[in-house]
């Protein structure tokens, strides 16, 4: 693996666990049934950060392309996570936006 994915794969394993943190976190809120969407697109851009990872120690010939697809997950969750004021949720949304732009970037290179 050269150092442009190790470096990647960094940045995305730091996002998969703010989503994972933030999506127990958001399960453990008074009001569960309002944070329905944001656990949803946490779950699912944990998913993808993980495929990423094990694309990259495959050095799958799809790599790039689940590399994109982290894109658009990063870009919905913190979207999402953004709408609300929980700290948790702040720091995936942070970590998520991270997550993206290491992601386009390496896409560009």
């Amino acid at each position: 693996m050269n150092k442009a994915v190790e470096g990647l794969v960094s940045q995305v394993l730091a996002c998969q666990k703010a989503c994972q943190i933030c999506f127990d976190a958001c399960l453990k809120e008074d009001h569960v049934a309002m944070m329905a969407e944001c656990i949803r697109t946490d779950r699912e851009c944990a998913d993808i950060c993980g495929l990423v990872v094990d694309f990259a120690y495959r050095e799958s010939n799809l790599f790039s392309d689940l590399v994109a697809v982290c894109v658009r997950a990063c870009e919905v969750c913190a979207t999402e996570c953004e709408q609300h004021d929980h700290d948790h949720c702040q720091q995936c949304a942070k970590a998520c936006r991270e997550c993206e732009a290491a992601c386009k970037a390496f896409l560009a290179a």
